[in-house]
């Protein structure tokens, strides 16, 4: 089979085991993503959208807004041509010295000191978070205090330390945002997630089975 018989394929037994939803046409074709990526089905009864997410996506991704991941491995995750297409920059800051410094100097984590550092590329962007809660929490924080304002945060932090925390205070937020409960997440979900928002935002999109 090619690539996209295998693809078209994997979102028929996804649309047919899945069954009933409450989704949206939109919504629905971000979740299936994320069970495409991770072959986990608990994410039907987990994914929390805030009304104003996808929405916000979409206009960050066709305004050309900066994407930030928290993770190089989110950033390796995102489709190549439709950022070309939408003249759209993926940056991680983890790995830069000034973000090594500032975690040194306050005893924080990197994953704090890098949405500090990105505070300046996050106006009207999207901030991806696939793996430290402490990012999310940073990110929470500041938003609050209204010292950035990203259009939508992708909160999907794995893991058993703050994970769950992080994603039940994001959502309570009153700010566009896409997370789930539980424990569950990681990288390739958040990719997955930006992935389907870059489908979305297409002119050509009719909201149509994938294939």
């Amino acid at each position: 089979m090619k690539p996209e018989d295998i693809e078209a394929e994997s979102f028929r037994i996804i649309d047919r085991e899945a069954g009933p939803h409450g989704f949206g046409p939109e919504e629905w074709r971000v979740v299936r993503r994320m069970i495409h990526t991770s072959a986990d089905f608990d994410y039907l009864r987990t994914v929390r959208f805030h009304p104003n997410a996808i929405a916000a996506g979409m206009a960050a991704i066709r305004s050309g807004r900066t994407i930030i991941t928290d993770t190089h491995m989110a950033r390796a995750g995102i489709r190549k041509p439709e950022l070309k297409r939408f003249g759209v920059a993926v940056k991680c800051f983890m790995d830069d010295g000034e973000t090594h410094a500032a975690a040194l100097a306050t005893g924080g984590t990197r994953a704090e000191a890098a949405v500090d550092a990105a505070a300046a590329e996050m106006q009207d962007g999207i901030y991806v978070v696939g793996n430290a809660p402490t990012a999310l929490l940073r990110l929470i924080e500041r938003v609050r205090l209204n010292q950035i304002r990203p259009a939508l945060i992708v909160g999907l932090p794995v893991g058993f330390v703050n994970a769950a925390e992080s994603k039940a205070a994001l959502a309570e937020l009153d700010h566009p945002h896409i997370t789930n409960t539980g424990r569950k997440g990681g990288s390739t979900v958040a990719a997955a997630v930006v992935n389907a928002l870059l489908l979305l935002a297409q002119p050509s999109s009719k909201l149509k089975p994938e294939t």
